[in-house]
C-alpha cells in the first residue's frame, strides 16, 4: 500500500486570523508618515477618521455579507464569478493580482528602509535584502496558512507594542498639556487632499484580500466577523495613537515623512524607543508581505481551475497541500517589481483595488436579486436602494483621489499607468476566449443560473 505523506490540514483560529488580517490591512502606522505632510496639523485627524467611515465601513459590511453567503477557497473571485460570469471574474482576479503584486514590493522595501536605522548605507544592499524578505516568505507560505498565522501574531505583537509605549510614555510626561487641534481642511489645494485621502486609503485597504482562503480557516463565517471586528479596531487605534503623538510632539512633518516613525520614538523618549520602533518597522515589512502573499497566492490556483491561467498554478505540494506553484510565481513576480518609487506604488495600488471593489460592490447588488432567499448568516440590513447609497460614499473618496492626482503634475504617470493596466483585462479576456472559445459559454452558463 503506498504511504500518504501529506500532513493533516489545519485550520486557521480566530486570533491567528485577526492576526493575519491586521498584517494584510496595516502592518501598524509605518507607511502613513507623509499624512502630515500633505494634510497638515489641522486636517490630518480629520482625514484619519472619516476616511474609514466613508471608505472602509461599506467595504467591509460587504466582504462580510458575500463571505458569509460563499465563505470558499478564491474569495472575491468567485463572489464576482457567480453573479457576473467568467469575464468579470477574470477582471476582479487579474487586477486583484497585480494590485497585490504593486502591494508586495512596497513591503521589503519598507524593511530596508527601517533596517537602515541600524545599517546606515544598507539602501546600497537593498535588492538582496528584500530578495530574502521574498523567498522567506514564499517558504513560510508553502508550509501552510497555520505557520502564517503563529508568525502573524509575534509580528503583529511586535508592531504594536512600541506605538503602545510610545503612547503611554508621552502621555505620562506630557500630563494635562494635551488637546486635539482645531478641525479644518482650509489652506489644502486639492491635489494635497489627493495625494492625503491615497495615503489613508492605501493604509486601510485589503478586507476582501483575506477570503481567499476561507475554506482554511475554522468555523469561517463565525471566525471572519470576530476577527474583522478586532482588527479594525487594533488598526483604528494604533493610527490614532501614532498620528496623535506625532501631532503633539512638535516634530517637523518633513523629518517625519523622511525618516520615519523612528525618528518620532527618538525625539520623545530617546534612541531606546526609536530602535524599538525601527525593529517593529522591520516586523512590519516581514509580516505585511507574508500575509498578503497568502492571500494572493489562493488567486490564481481558482483562476487556474477555470482554464484562465495555466494548469500549473493549481498544483499542490504533495505534503503540505498548499499553492506552492502559485506561491512561487507570485515571488518571482515581486523579486522584479522592488525598485519602483513608494509613492508611485500607492497611487496605482489604490486605482486598481479601487476598481476591483467597484466589482464586488455590484455584485453584492446582483446576488440581493438573484438570490434574496439564500441564507445569509450576516446581511446588511439595508435594501438595495440603501445599499446603492451605501456604495456612493467609498466611491466618491476614490474619485475625488484620482482627480486630485490628476492635479498634481508629478502623480499624472502613475494614474495613467494604473488606467492602462486595467484595459489589459479585456485584452487578455480576448485572447483567452480565442484560444479557448468553450469558455464563453461557460460564461453564458455561470451567468444565466
Amino acid at each position: 500500500m503506498k504511504e500518504n505523506n501529506a500532513a493533516p490540514v489545519k485550520k486557521l483560529r480566530p486570533l491567528q486570523l485577526a492576526a493575519i488580517i491586521f498584517l494584510t490591512i496595516s502592518g501598524g502606522p509605518y507607511g502613513l508618515e507623509s499624512l502630515l505632510t500633505y494634510a497638515g496639523t489641522h486636517a490630518t485627524l480629520i482625514l484619519l477618521f472619516i476616511t474609514p467611515l466613508l471608505w472602509d465601513i461599506p467595504t467591509i459590511l460587504t466582504v462580510l455579507e458575500l463571505n458569509s453567503m460563499m465563505p470558499v477557497t478564491g474569495g472575491y473571485y468567485q463572489w464576482v464569478k457567480r453573479a457576473m460570469g467568467l469575464r468579470f471574474a477574470w477582471y476582479e482576479g487579474w487586477w486583484t493580482w497585480l494590485y497585490t503584486f504593486v502591494d508586495l514590493a512596497i513591503y521589503p522595501v519598507l524593511f530596508v528602509e527601517y533596517l537602515s536605522f541600524f545599517i546606515p548605507g544598507v539602501e546600497a544592499y537593498k535588492i538582496p535584502v528584500c530578495l530574502v524578505i521574498i523567498w522567506g516568505s514564499a517558504w513560510l507560505n508553502i508550509r501552510g496558512i497555520v505557520p502564517v498565522g503563529k508568525t502573524s501574531v509575534i509580528l503583529g505583537a511586535a508592531v504594536l507594542i512600541p506605538f503602545i509605549i510610545l503612547f503611554g510614555y508621552f502621555l505620562m510626561h506630557h500630563p494635562g498639556s494635551l488637546s486635539l487641534p482645531s478641525p479644518s481642511l482650509e489652506g489644502i489645494k486639492f491635489p494635497t487632499l489627493g495625494l492625503a485621502l491615497y495615503t489613508v486609503m492605501w493604509n486601510f485597504l485589503g478586507w476582501d484580500n483575506v477570503t481567499t482562503y476561507a475554506e482554511e480557516v475554522a468555523h469561517p463565517i463565525r471566525s471572519y466577523i470576530k476577527s474583522v471586528v478586532i482588527a479594525f479596531i487594533l488598526i483604528f487605534v494604533v493610527y490614532f495613537m501614532a498620528v496623535f503623538v506625532a501631532l503633539q510632539s512638535g516634530i517637523d512633518y518633513t523629518v517625519l515623512s523622511e525618516e520615519g516613525f523612528p525618528a518620532l520614538g527618538t525625539l520623545v523618549a530617546g534612541p531606546w524607543l526609536g530602535t524599538l520602533i525601527a525593529c517593529g518597522g522591520m516586523a512590519s515589512g516581514i509580516g505585511l508581505y507574508s500575509a498578503v502573499l497568502l492571500s494572493v497566492s489562493r488567486v490564481p490556483k481558482v483562476m487556474s481551475d477555470d482554464e484562465l491561467l495555466p494548469a500549473k498554478l493549481h498544483k499542490l505540494h504533495p505534503k503540505f497541500q498548499t499553492p506552492y506553484v502559485s506561491i512561487i510565481s507570485c515571488s518571482l513576480v515581486v523579486s522584479f517589481m522592488v525598485m519602483w518609487t513608494f509613492a508611485d506604488l500607492i497611487i496605482i495600488d489604490v486605482i486598481l483595488y479601487g476598481a476591483a471593489l467597484f466589482l464586488e460592490f455590484v455584485t453584492l447588488i446582483i446576488l440581493r436579486n438573484k438570490a434574496p432567499n439564500e441564507h445569509r448568516p450576516f446581511k446588511i440590513p439595508l435594501n438595495i436602494a440603501g445599499l446603492c447609497i451605501m456604495f456612493a460614499l467609498p466611491i466618491a473618496v476614490y474619485s475625488i483621489a484620482i482627480v486630485g492626482a490628476f492635479s498634481e503634475a508629478g502623480s499624472i504617470m502613475p494614474v495613467f499607468f494604473a488606467v492602462g493596466i486595467l484595459l489589459t483585462g479585456e485584452l487578455i479576456w480576448r485572447f483567452i476566449i480565442w484560444r479557448k472559445p468553450h469558455l464563453q459559454l461557460v460564461e453564458i452558463s455561470v451567468v444565466d443560473r
